[in-house]
């Protein structure tokens, strides 16, 4: 799928909005960006010089996506690619194949944590009679945890570096615009600025630091706020838990007297509502801003209006409101 006749790339082309959201622009700059935070960040910056193809569409996960002919196209096509390395590792070849000399890896733009700089779990009921199989689950669940954490505009901080990475790549392939790209990433980093005030205000007064999350997509978040994540499961959202890690957690929910089981918006409440109900905990949504749902889209809500709902979740599960 990757490696396409030159005829064919030639003929999909002309397909090449219909991979997501938004389209090419003769008038401007041609970006395709990888899913929903960096196709907004793009935007946020770009601005009418530039015109933002999202190849990850409104209510998917960006996890799970496939690159169709049409996507394989709009990457060759475009003026610039925004991806993020090992995300998507579909996209990761593509670009590799057909874009390199024009992408830009957000990882490369913001200093990274590794998962088990955030994922904070600590088994108080272990017990000697343990058997050697449940210590082999746990060990792979850690090694499923290993690795950098991808979820980097979760950070108010570090998605304006993001933005700035942007704004530089922009001016690079269009001098003319440069002082307009400029400063335009300006106003987007003003803006994550008093985001980072409002979070940081509003959660001085909380009687807890626990998050007890789906997956673990909130290391950023709980890196920058002083936070404690425990997930349920690893990187994959779709990840079933094994018993073992079932128990841990229900143990850690009880112990720490966590009020709420966070979930998503993009994928089943199942495992929330299962771990919820074992130990009288409720479930609110904590969203991890990898895509808007159809409805968010539809209603126009964008990063900053889901960060401030994601507050607003925080402040109640944490004691802060």
């Amino acid at each position: 799928m990757l490696i396409l006749p030159i005829a064919g790339l030639a003929a999909a082309g002309t397909l090449a909005a219909c991979g997501g959201e938004g389209g090419s622009d003769a008038d401007g700059l041609s970006v395709v960006a990888a899913f929903y935070p960096l196709a907004y960040a793009t935007e946020q910056v770009g601005g009418d010089d530039v015109a933002v193809t999202n190849l990850t569409p409104a209510g998917q996960e960006p996890h799970d996506l496939e690159l169709a002919p049409s996507d394989i196209a709009a990457i060759e096509e475009a003026d610039y690619v925004v991806y993020l390395k090992g995300f998507i590792p579909e996209l990761d070849a593509a670009v590799e194949e057909y874009a390199s000399d024009k992408a830009l890896d957000v990882t490369t733009a913001v200093d990274t944590i590794g998962y088990d700089a955030t994922q904070v779990f600590e088994d108080d009921h272990a017990h000697e009679e343990e058997a050697e199989e449940e210590e082999g689950e746990e060990h792979a669940h850690d090694e499923e945890l290993s690795g950098t954490d991808p979820h980097i505009w979760l950070d108010p901080v570090r998605y304006a570096q993001i933005g700035e990475a942007i704004a530089d790549g922009l001016a690079g392939i269009d001098d003319a615009n440069a002082d307009a790209y400029a400063t335009a990433a300006d106003a987007f980093t003003a803006d994550l600025t008093q985001l980072d005030a409002e979070l940081t205000d509003a959660l001085a007064g909380r009687t807890s630091d626990a998050i007890v999350t789906s997956h673990a997509a909130f290391g950023y978040l709980a890196d920058r706020y002083g936070l404690t994540q425990v997930a349920i499961s690893g990187l994959s959202p779709d990840q079933e838990p094994d018993t073992q890690r079932m128990a841990e957690v229900a143990h850690y929910v009880e112990d720490n007297a966590v009020t709420t089981v966070f979930f998503e918006t993009l994928v089943s409440p199942d495992i929330a509502e299962t771990l919820a109900a074992e130990t009288g905990a409720q479930t609110a949504v904590l969203n991890p801003l990898e895509g808007l749902t159809d409805e968010q889209s539809d209603d126009g809500d964008d990063y900053f209006t889901v960060m401030r709902e994601n507050l607003a979740a925080l402040q109640t599960a944490l004691g802060a409101a």
